[in-house]
């Protein structure tokens, strides 16, 4: 008797559990499920709006799904930015910067993990510092320094702030590969150096090909803050724009392309048009950040795996 009512309370239970588990499961589901769709709202409007034609935009009934793909607005945001000019400008600032900042940081980073000198910890202090303090509280000085240096207006003032290690975000990639270092045997270097390697050849034979992940890591991150920084570049620089500011230009640009519309069609309707045409612009800037990721997303996420930061 006692063996029938366990069991029938066994039963009551598991089923109780089994239905608590579809719940939450359910609830887990939903929850994922709105906050994808709100992270993603501003991405699948974007792509929406940039392949309507202009019948599709200014046809309420058309919301999300256009009724034939359009490139009509790529064409004009192609124009506006004058794209090609603007790319090969992001990329003349973009690629040495990057090379130099890796570099620099790499060298930087391998002397805080390994090496003993007076005011060290200091010297770390500031960059952890350097790290916490927003770009905006220091671009006065930066750019009276520069100024009196003749170097505003050139790509030089990126060269030689990437390659004296405060580039854009220089003290985070400092940091990242000192964390590595920091996590490395000792033993590697030891050994090195019974084998006659001295210092620089441990470093660039032993050391270096051992960061490979977190170099990678830095390199992302470094050519994602240069492509989207604005900041700088839209301060110190007065032509040669890199897309970053160029893509703020485009609604000014737009506003005066469209200004013959006004007899045709009525404001509302223009905001509709330059709404589609900015969300193109707004593709075409980000279409080489997503390839860039697409194509390195393993060793990325291998890499910030591994630097100590996460994980």
């Amino acid at each position: 008797m006692q063996s029938r009512v366990f069991s029938t309370w066994s039963r009551r239970l598991m089923g109780k559990t089994g239905a608590a588990k579809w719940i939450k499961a359910i609830v887990r589901a939903v929850f994922l499920l709105g906050v994808g769709f709100v992270m993603l709202y501003p991405v699948l409007f974007m792509l929406s709006s940039a392949f309507k034609s202009v019948q599709d935009t200014l046809d309420p009934a058309v919301v999300w799904i256009p009724s034939s793909l359009q490139m009509y607005n790529f064409k004009m945001a192609f124009s506006l930015m004058n794209y090609g000019t603007a790319l090969a400008n992001t990329l003349r600032i973009l690629l040495p910067s990057v090379a130099l900042q890796v570099v620099s940081s790499l060298f930087i980073a391998y002397g805080f993990a390994r090496f003993k000198f007076r005011g060290k910890n200091l010297l770390f202090g500031l960059l952890i510092f350097s790290i916490i303090v927003p770009t905006q509280s220091y671009m006065i000085p930066l750019y009276v320094h520069l100024q009196q240096m003749h170097l505003l207006n050139t790509v030089w003032q990126f060269y030689i702030q990437a390659a004296l290690g405060t580039g854009i975000r220089s003290g985070l990639y400092i940091f990242i590969l000192r964390q590595f270092f920091r996590n490395m045997p000792k033993e590697l270097e030891e050994a090195a150096c019974i084998d006659g390697c001295g210092p620089l050849k441990t470093f660039l034979r032993v050391m270096v090909p051992n960061v490979v992940p977190a170099l990678l890591t830095i390199t992302v991150f470094s050519v994602v803050w240069y492509y989207n920084d604005y900041t700088l570049s839209g301060m110190l620089l007065n032509d040669n724009f890199p897309l970053s500011v160029t893509l703020t230009g485009v609604s000014t640009s737009l506003n005066n392309r469209l200004q013959n519309m006004a007899g045709q069609v009525n404001g509302a309707d223009v905001k509709l048009l330059s709404d589609s045409i900015l969300s193109a612009a707004c593709l075409i800037v980000v279409l080489p950040l997503i390839g860039m990721y697409v194509v390195v997303q393993r060793f990325f996420t291998e890499g910030v795996e591994r630097t100590g930061i996460v994980g």
